[in-house]
């Protein structure tokens, strides 16, 4: 991690923290935390470390500017990609009047009180929160060093800074006849005194040359000529390579190894038995898969070797009978229930998910005696860390995370279970050793998005507005597990998000949680948790009681949406764009959902054919966004698309089961990836306002499984409510 830099260009250059801390230049720091926005400094990069060491002051962000007048950020967010590394880098230079060019990124070290995600509360790339939570500290920190660097100037020529202005990296005078450069100022502007944050002025909106506009990715060079690395890229002297067998039933343990027979196959080095996994240690991968073959592991299933889905449904179902955890409650909705002239009843199910990242899990580990050095590509450093502290009981000034671009996380990266495995693995070897998961062992050893079983209940009154809404919502707690401090009275707050603030004007709502552990299985996030069960259900039930109403959806929804300006814009423009109302073919239909969740608004029109054998075709996705301010407009529309197309794979096909304790997934045969003639034309539209920029990642994954599945209800009259689509029930009665 602090060894690889990713400059503008994609070159890469070796240097160490310290080394780095050690040069000369001025470096900026900024707070991230989102309590002291005024916090932001300026020292020479000796006096950094003085402060760290003595800890008087603990940025969390690092910008450096060089003699040479390059401009390094040291980057808390990692790179999946989403292109957080180009919008983060517009934000800085933007305000510290640089050009994109000229920016530098290098992985942020492990450290929570430095490098903390304001939004999530601690370090990790995550919730759709990277621009949400570095918006206002990286813009600071870039006005504070332009007018650090300006006031250097200003006192060479002996002029006032307010004759002076910068741009491209250089000061200019007020004719423009003298300038200096960036890099040329750094050691005088890291003399100066260091102004207030809040009182440095940051551009108006009006005024942003880069912010808004479509900059080129600043690692899109390297992806494309094969330099980028990933974590699986790593090649270390003397490395060798680990095949992993993992027990198929959690909690199972080796029963029988031929290790003989696995020692055999020429290039093996050894056999690694850690109980819940076997490795086969080797000089190459080939050498390594065969001996793993070889070994012929015979597996004891332990106290999970029976747990299959039908149990785990059962479960949620008795679960769920009962009261939850109250998530919100207006009104009395039991007695508007009880009075309304119309009820509408239904339980809707979503199933496990695996991630299925195109870069299979993998981890490098030297483990040496007084430190661990880790390659990986991580979405969560700190954590990461802290575990393997805990199973080596180094220090943890000793654990080095050199982290890697990584390959598709969708939160997968976000746990640290591949990183634990490859040092348990790594105590046994001599030497650095690279332990890669095979797609099966990935898929079938996720840890899943979990199965979540909800209960609906709606009143109509006589005109088919609803006077009463109860929803309750089963299925496991990540944060329990994750992050308990995020749990309060029990109510897990990423369970029920966009459940418990549905969109809509309701009277009378109550909407509670019923935590519900499966056993024998591992779950946790899934490009958005929450939301991407409960937008389903929400805007589906919303679609019910339209169609109760004998209500156009999109009319009916606005009507409910009078009090909510934002979310009424993007429904509207949604269905205008989409031509709605427009006649379709039989068996054709379009169907619209909106949401508010990760802080922007979405809708959603997806349009659907359903043939006679039930099979679904989707169309067109129309998408309207409303995330705020703008920072980089081509990277929003590519998040909108990939997005979409992630929750539409899982919509169409996605489903993790259990048999005997096993997962029955295990490669894309079995879990499959949308094919590319099942992808739809995804067209998006952007409403652009002042609004500091919301979350977009993962927004559209929440939001695109209700527009299809109310789209399949316009096109044949049957109502999907559990996923994935079963098309057997969409066939043709004639």
């Amino acid at each position: 991690m602090d060894r690889q830099i990713l400059k503008g260009r994609g070159n890469e250059t070796a240097m160490s923290r310290r080394s780095f801390l050690q040069g000369t230049g001025l470096l900026l720091g900024f707070a991230f935390t989102g309590t002291s926005p005024e916090s932001v400094f300026a020292a020479s990069a000796s006096q950094v470390v003085e402060n760290e060491v003595v800890g008087t002051f603990a940025p969390n962000g690092f910008t450096r500017i060089n003699p040479t007048g390059a401009v390094r950020l040291i980057m808390p967010m990692v790179e999946m990609g989403q292109g957080v590394y180009t919008s983060l880098s517009m934000l800085l230079a933007e305000e510290l009047e640089v050009r994109l060019d000229q920016i530098q990124v290098q992985h942020a070290p492990p450290n929570h009180a430095l490098y903390v995600n304001s939004i999530i509360g601690i370090q990790n790339t995550g919730g759709s929160a990277s621009v949400r939570a570095f918006w206002t500290p990286l813009r600071q920190a870039g006005a504070v060093g332009r007018n650090l660097l300006i006031a250097a100037a200003a006192k060479r020529w002996n002029v006032d800074p307010a004759t002076c202005r910068a741009k491209g990296g250089i000061v200019f005078d007020k004719s423009g006849s003298k300038h200096l450069s960036y890099g040329e100022l750094a050691d005088d502007a890291a003399k100066l005194p260091v102004p207030a944050a809040a009182s440095v002025k940051l551009k108006d909106p009006k005024d942003f040359a880069l912010i808004g506009t479509r900059a080129k990715r600043v690692d899109s060079s390297i992806k494309v000529d094969g330099r980028a690395l990933y974590g699986i890229d790593v090649r270390l002297p003397g490395m060798t390579v680990a095949a992993v067998a993992i027990s198929p039933v959690l909690g199972g343990k080796a029963k029988t190894v031929n290790e003989k027979a696995a020692l055999a196959v020429k290039g093996v080095r050894q056999v690694v038995n850690i109980d819940e996994a076997v490795a086969v240690v080797a000089d190459h991968m080939g050498a390594a898969k065969k001996g793993l073959e070889a070994a012929s592991i015979t597996w004891d299933d332990g106290p999970n070797g029976k747990v299959n889905n039908a149990d785990i449904v059962r479960q949620l179902e008795e679960e769920s009978s009962k009261p939850g955890v109250v998530a919100r409650s207006d009104g009395d909705a039991g007695k508007a229930l009880a009075a309304a002239a119309q009820r509408l009843d239904a339980i809707y199910q979503v199933p496990f998910l695996a991630h299925a990242a195109m870069e299979p899990m993998n981890c490098t580990v030297h483990l040496q005696k007084d430190r661990c050095d880790i390659w990986v590509g991580t979405q969560a450093p700190t954590i990461t860390q802290a575990l393997v502290v805990e199973l080596t009981g180094l220090p943890k000034d000793a654990i080095k995370i050199h982290n890697h671009l990584i390959g598709g996380g969708f939160g997968r990266r976000l746990e640290a279970d591949g990183t634990v495995l490859a040092v348990k693995i790594a105590k046994h070897v001599d030497g650095p050793v690279k332990v890669i998961w095979s797609r099966e062992e990935d898929i079938q050893h996720d840890m899943y998005r979990p199965y979540y079983l909800d209960r609906l209940s709606a009143g109509l009154d006589v005109a088919g507005r609803p006077v009463a809404w109860t929803h309750r919502i089963a299925g496991s707690s990540i944060f329990a597990r994750y992050y308990p401090p995020y749990i309060k009275d029990g109510l897990d707050p990423d369970a029920v998000e966009a459940a418990a603030e549905p969109p809509y004007a309701l009277p009378n709502i109550h909407v509670d949680y019923v935590q519900v552990e499966p056993r024998g299985v591992k779950t946790s996030w899934w490009r958005g948790v929450g939301p991407t069960h409960n937008v389903f259900v929400v805007e589906s039930f919303m679609d019910e009681l339209a169609h109760a109403a004998k209500r156009d959806p999109v009319a009916y929804r606005k009507e409910l949406l009078s009090h909510n300006p934002r979310a009424l814009a993007v429904l509207s423009l949604a269905a205008e764009k989409a031509g709605w109302g427009s006649p379709l073919p039989p068996r054709h239909g379009r169907g619209i959902s909106v949401q508010f969740a990760y802080g922007s608004y979405v809708s959603q029109v997806a349009e659907v054919e359903v043939a006679a054998d039930g099979s679904v075709k989707v169309k067109r996705i129309i998408c309207a966004l409303d995330c705020g301010m703008h920072v980089n407009p081509d990277t929003i529309e590519a998040q909108i698309q990939g997005g979409t197309l992630f929750g539409l794979t899982a919509a169409l096909h996605g489903s993790i089961t259990f048999k005997d304790g096993r997962v029955e997934q295990s490669n894309f045969d079995s879990y499959l990836p949308m094919r590319i003639d099942e992808v739809p034309e995804v067209e998006t539209y952007l409403i652009k306002n002042a609004e500091a920029p919301g979350g977009v990642g993962e927004a559209p994954t929440a939001i695109v499984s209700a527009a299809v599945t109310n789209a399949i209800f316009a096109a044949t009259g049957k109502r999907v409510r559990s996923l994935p689509i079963d098309t057997d029930s969409l066939k043709s009665s004639s």
